[in-house]
């Protein structure tokens, strides 16, 4: 009984020790140390992160969001310019220590981490109101003669090609985006997000979303290093802190009336 009371007594210190190992070397402590919270952002998302070309300043719920997590950190909050095809590899090569909100998907899961969600989207096609009688529903999109547009990088790409094999896929790289190739006619579908596409027929008249049910709910959340837990189980606790006080659902009044 004593020699396991003593391998016990053993472990906890070792286990205490390690602890403390990884609560040394986590971004957590480099940002408190720095003063400085670094946050990866397209700024192409409306309405969780947009930035302003004239003024370069971001506005929405996710820079919000930052601004809020920075502020109750005690640090500045520096805003890093990224791209979809790119935001994952910026976390991965230390970039900046989280992105802005990011739809959970297992291929991202593999080489990243993810903060607990804290809002939801499905996928949905937009068209031209002029052609809107042109399409009856999901299948009808998967036409040889029908060019879907989707943003290079975006989960909407793998989408279009496992909705639509028969379609032409148009991926364009940021700062273009999808939804620009339809507004130009050089395609006749674009996917995104039903929150975006909210944003964007209320924005430009001539858009219009097909009336079918949105596909692929897709949960968001906040990208972060795989291997620093320590930083993980701070900013999960920090929305969970921050859901119980009501400032996600001011977020939502604030940014998706």
């Amino acid at each position: 009984m004593m020699i396991f009371q003593r391998l016990t007594l053993l472990a906890l210190l070792v286990m205490a020790t390690l602890t403390q190992v990884w609560a040394d070397d986590s971004r957590l402590q480099r940002i408190l140390e720095d003063g400085v919270l670094r946050v990866g952002t397209t700024g192409d998302w409306d309405p969780m992160s947009l930035r302003n070309p004239a003024t370069n300043d971001y506005q929405g719920f996710d820079i919000d969001l930052a601004k809020s997590l920075a502020e109750d950190l005690g640090v500045k909050l520096e805003l890093i310019p990224a791209d979809w095809k790119t935001l994952v590899n910026g976390v991965v090569a230390d970039k900046y220590d989280m992105s802005t909100s990011a739809s959970i998907n297992m291929k991202r899961a593999k080489v990243a981490g993810y903060s607990q969600p804290y809002f939801s989207v499905g996928t949905v096609p937009l068209v031209k109101r002029s052609d809107l009688e042109k399409f009856t529903g999901w299948d009808s999109i998967n036409n040889s003669s029908v060019k879907v547009a989707v943003t290079l990088g975006t989960v909407f790409e793998q989408e279009a090609k496992d909705y639509f094999p028969d379609a032409t896929l148009k991926s364009v790289e940021a700062p273009a985006r999808g939804f620009q190739e339809l507004l130009s006619g050089r395609a006749q579908v674009a996917l995104t997000s039903n929150l975006e596409a909210s944003k964007l027929v209320a924005k430009y008249q001539n858009l219009v979303v097909l009336p079918v049910a949105p596909r692929k709910a897709k949960p968001l959340a906040i990208l972060l290093p795989q291997d620093d837990q320590v930083w993980i189980n701070y900013v999960n606790h920090w929305i969970t802190f921050r859901k119980a006080q009501g400032f996600f659902s001011e977020l939502e009044q604030r940014w998706m009336p």
